[in-house]
């Protein structure tokens, strides 16, 4: 069952502030402690510690984007003592029993596969009965991504518009798309500056210990992966590149160093991809090449990039670099939830690296 201790809500006000000065110098200013406000709720106190001051960041930036935070609490003191970044979502559809008799939920807005463990039988009623109702929860994981908490939020985010869906081409625009590429063909990049144009998005990866903005998490590879891709998109546009994007979607089970656990369960997931010339003058040979700084150190084919997550049996779709979350919220041209999305996975893998294991990569993976 949920833990009776535990607080969801938003944060309303931090005493003293915390946009103002560094969180070091907030405990430096009030060595009992800092409160925190949440709405609908008592106060909480977040005392001083080695995690605290990156703690302290976490709440601060989940003020500033008025999403809610879970926090657990001692019930005598009102203190901290966890915190986890939920999820505003609803669930799409509960997959299946596993071998340890867990169940896999698919969330609207994740691509991650949370489980829920056979005790939590109350949480996953909550979970079946938002299936069906299609009711918006908030739903919290560890970071593990073992769903512990779920409940009713009544704050109902605009519907999303209908899927992007490129039309099948008819014989007069498979002619024309036939002599624009041979124009387009001298358009694609050469393998240097597509390497160019990967390290120009790679060099935007996160410190995982102070996450400045606007730094793209690519060391938490667990969710999130259309942000990143949009703002790769944006970032290779504003350079005079034509960037595409390819999807994948299967039972995806991908290694990484960059979680603790040396993989990562996804549902799909989205990347980038460059038209890149293979020879001098035979213009014409050309490859499509992913740009996924998450997965690799330098642009790579998709098929290698389909090879590497899991599921030879997995789809493979290309799209416009204009589709951003394709049934969720197909477009996102001023960016607003891009910016969003990647402020929340900045602060969850800020607070990854305050755990026991530190901040990512991690060298015991293999």
């Amino acid at each position: 069952m949920p833990d009776p201790n535990a607080v969801v809500a938003i944060v309303s006000r931090i005493d003293p502030p915390a946009d103002r000065m560094s969180p070091a110098e907030v405990f430096r200013q009030s060595p009992g402690g800092v409160v925190i406000e949440l709405e609908g709720e008592r106060a909480v106190r977040l005392l001083p510690g080695n995690v605290a001051p990156g703690l302290l960041s976490i709440l601060e930036q989940l003020r500033r984007l008025r999403t809610p935070v879970y926090v657990e609490i001692r019930p005598d003191t009102r203190e901290i003592t966890r915190l986890l970044i939920p999820l505003v979502t609803r669930v799409t559809r509960i997959v299946e029993r596993g071998a340890d008799g867990g169940v896999t939920v698919e969330l609207e807005a994740s691509h991650a596969r949370p489980r829920v463990a056979p005790t939590s039988q109350e949480v996953l009623e909550i979970l079946r009965r938002s299936v069906d109702a299609r009711t918006l929860l908030v739903v919290t994981e560890t970071d593990d991504h073992e769903i512990i908490d779920a409940r009713p939020w009544g704050q109902e985010p605009p519907r999303p518009e209908p899927a992007l869906r490129e039309p099948v081409p008819g014989l007069l625009t498979r002619i024309w798309r036939w002599f624009r590429c041979l124009f387009w063909c001298w358009c694609c990049v050469t393998p240097a500056r597509a390497q160019q144009l990967f390290d120009l998005a790679n060099a935007q990866t996160c410190d995982p210990l102070t996450v400045p903005p606007p730094c793209i998490p690519f060391l938490y590879p667990d969710d999130g992966c259309w942000a990143r891709a949009h703002e790769m998109c944006r970032l290779m546009i504003a350079a005079g590149a034509w960037p595409r994007k390819i999807w994948i979607d299967g039972n995806l089970h991908t290694l990484t160093k960059n979680n603790p656990a040396c993989f990562v369960n996804w549902g799909w997931h989205v990347a980038p991809t460059l038209c890149v010339r293979r020879h001098v003058w035979f213009f014409w040979l050309t490859q499509d090449m992913v740009i996924d700084p998450s997965l690799f150190t330098t642009p790579v084919s998709t098929a290698t990039w389909k090879g590497v997550q899991g599921d030879p049996g997995a789809t493979l779709t290309p799209t416009a670099a204009s589709v951003y979350w394709r049934n969720y919220m197909p477009t996102d041209p001023g960016y607003a939830d891009t910016n969003f999305r990647l402020a929340i996975y900045r602060a969850t893998l800020l607070n990854r690296s305050l755990l026991p294991n530190g901040p990512p990569p991690y060298a015991f993976c293999p």
